[in-house]
């Protein structure tokens, strides 16, 4: 669950590359889909998907292997340059054992997504070293706002982090960090605690998000994963949006009293996550969180392409 593997950023994009699609979860409509895919030609990008993406069975789009082989080919492929998903729902973490790491690894590809895909973006940082993005999917695009459309943009052509300033923002504990940001849906980060996929959290920033959980349930987990050591070494906590999880003053009270025993600075009102707008935010950047001043800023190099 701990690694020291060195990071890899990919190369930012460029107008007319190549983005590939893949669907590592549920099915979805093929009308947000193609709308989807539309804003990213808008956008000046080339975009490809296989096949056998429009497959379902049941609850997820195609077998475990072959959602697996999807990830692993549009990795492979040398006209990919970036990967987007299709859609979250359920079934990233059953493709997890098939993904082959090590080819990731020798190529670095930005993928994006949230939500469900929050393990795959754990798994790639984990396994291979490659700073993703969390970020809308495909079949959101259509129904997010400009500033999150700009986010998209500026991260699939740069890998970088713009700066983040909360003009809502709400100071739950102040203070400053920066590290490396772990960013996804709080649910799905629990899953994967006690697995071979679990995120090491020692010495960065995490960032959270979450929809239908009740405030006990956003209790339970949170209070699960500080008993299993997962904030152990925690520099920072954003909170991004926690959609029809209740009250929120109710969902930062369980916040603070798990986190603020360990002085780490808090700050909630993050526009990521299942909300209105989904702001894109490379997974595994390194960031400075200003509790005090309400931003997250960039303070690594991105990998742009000469």
């Amino acid at each position: 669950m701990t690694t020291n593997i060195e990071k890899r950023i990919p190369l930012g994009l460029k107008p007319g590359d190549c983005i590939g699609i893949v669907a590592p979860a549920s099915p979805f409509e093929e009308s947000d889909f193609f709308s989807g895919i539309q804003i990213l030609e808008n956008m000046g990008f080339r975009v490809t998907f296989p096949e056998g993406i429009f497959t379902r069975s049941g609850y997820l789009a195609g077998s475990d292997v072959d959602r697996a082989a999807q990830v692993n080919a549009a990795f492979a492929d040398t006209a990919v340059q970036a990967i987007v998903c299709a859609r979250g729902g359920y079934g990233s973490m059953q493709i997890l054992p098939y993904l082959d790491y090590a080819d990731i690894r020798r190529h670095p590809k930005l993928l994006m997504g949230f939500s469900d895909i929050t393990a795959l973006l754990c798994a790639l940082y984990q396994r291979s070293g490659l700073v993703s993005c969390h970020g809308p999917v495909i079949t959101t695009l259509n129904r997010v706002g400009l500033k999150t459309l700009e986010s998209v943009f500026n991260v699939l052509t740069t890998t970088g982090l713009s700066a983040i300033t909360l003009r809502n923002g709400i100071v739950l504990s102040p203070g400053k960090a920066s590290g490396p940001v772990i960013c996804g849906n709080l649910t799905t980060l629990c899953h994967l605690v006690g697995t071979p996929f679990q995120p090491n959290m020692h010495a960065h920033i995490l960032i959270i998000e979450d929809q239908g959980e009740k405030p006990y349930r956003i209790d339970r987990m949170l209070t699960q994963m500080k008993l299993a050591g997962v904030f152990n070494g925690l520099l920072g906590l954003g909170i991004g949006a926690f959609e029809n999880c209740g009250e929120m003053d109710e969902v930062f009270t369980i916040i603070a009293r798990i986190f603020n025993p360990m002085h780490i600075p808090i700050l909630a009102g993050f526009e990521i996550g299942h909300g209105a707008d989904n702001i894109a935010v490379p997974f595994g950047c390194e960031a400075v969180l200003d509790a005090d001043h309400l931003m997250l800023t960039n303070c690594f190099t991105s990998g742009l392409r000469p």
